[in-house]
């Protein structure tokens, strides 16, 4: 299965991975449109489909005095002006039941945090939108879990369900992806995303802000496409030392384009070797 219902998906002849990528949150000023605008014209020349994300609000943060966002409504309202002005999907987190339907009315994936992926209630309150649901796996997770938290989303009847990989928790203050994960997870009949920001964080300093090794990121998108990843999850900011959230271990803006040509080319020598991987986001 494969997301091909996501409204505005753009679907191409060229096989290709699917682009989950944004900032962490939104933030005041222009930096969702300055994103969308970089990060849709390198995937339209490289012929790669993509979804636009960002939180619309933070709601795990290691201190209590770290931004959490510009205001529920408010934000909401600029990532449905995104989809519309860009003609591109979106995606936004959601942390408890009750703000399923909500955010539901202006994006068009929704997505389950890491330390919420065995939430029933979270899960079936997704489900039951009838939106595009990724559960990203829990740091505490074996990858073959996965397949619960997918089923409480199929128990509404919903089958529009994306897996996403993020980092096993080891020790103290690291991450590391088991990438044993893709097909172990991919045997739950889903598409699988790699998020390789999120998985290069370093969490838990003694300063309470989350420290992160960028220049990890591309080794993992690499290895994530060789493996059989449907996808990859991007996090990307014009200026990330000075992002609201989770700046440590973001792509700058500026390196994005380069990074997807070199992933594109990388892509399509795996689909050479291995002609079934590119028949998950084909046109």
């Amino acid at each position: 299965m494969v997301p091909a219902d996501i409204p505005k998906l753009r679907h191409y002849r060229r096989p290709s991975f699917l682009l989950i990528a944004g900032p962490c949150v939104v933030e005041e000023g222009h930096v969702l449109q300055t994103v969308a605008e970089a990060v849709g014209e390198a995937c339209e020349a490289l012929q790669i489909p993509w979804v636009f994300k960002a939180s619309y609000r933070k709601a795990n943060r290691t201190r209590g005095d770290s931004f959490t966002g510009i205001g529920d409504e408010a934000a909401l309202e600029q990532l449905a002006q995104i989809g519309s002005r860009y003609d591109i999907p979106v995606l936004t987190d959601i942390h408890e039941a009750a703000e399923a339907a909500m955010a539901a009315a202006f994006v068009d994936v929704l997505q389950i945090p890491a330390f919420l992926c065995r939430q029933t209630e979270l899960l079936q309150a997704a489900g039951r939108t009838g939106k595009w649901v990724n559960i990203k796996k829990g740091q505490f997770l074996a990858a073959d879990q996965m397949a619960f938290a997918a089923q409480k989303v199929e128990a509404t009847g919903n089958h529009r369900i994306m897996l996403t990989e993020r980092g096993t928790m080891f020790g103290y203050g690291d991450l590391v992806v088991d990438f044993r994960s893709v097909p172990i997870m991919q045997q739950a009949g889903y598409p699988v995303i790699v998020d390789c920001t999120h998985s290069v964080q370093q969490p838990n300093q003694t300063a309470g802000v989350t420290g992160g090794m960028p220049r990890m990121i591309e080794p993992l998108a690499r290895a994530a496409l060789a493996v059989g990843a449907d996808g990859l999850f991007l996090e990307t900011h014009p200026e990330p030392a000075h992002a609201r959230s989770d700046g440590a271990n973001m792509l700058p803006l500026r390196e994005l384009k380069p990074l997807l040509q070199r992933l594109r080319s990388l892509y399509d020598k795996v689909c050479e070797l291995y002609p079934q991987t590119g028949q998950r986001f084909s046109g």
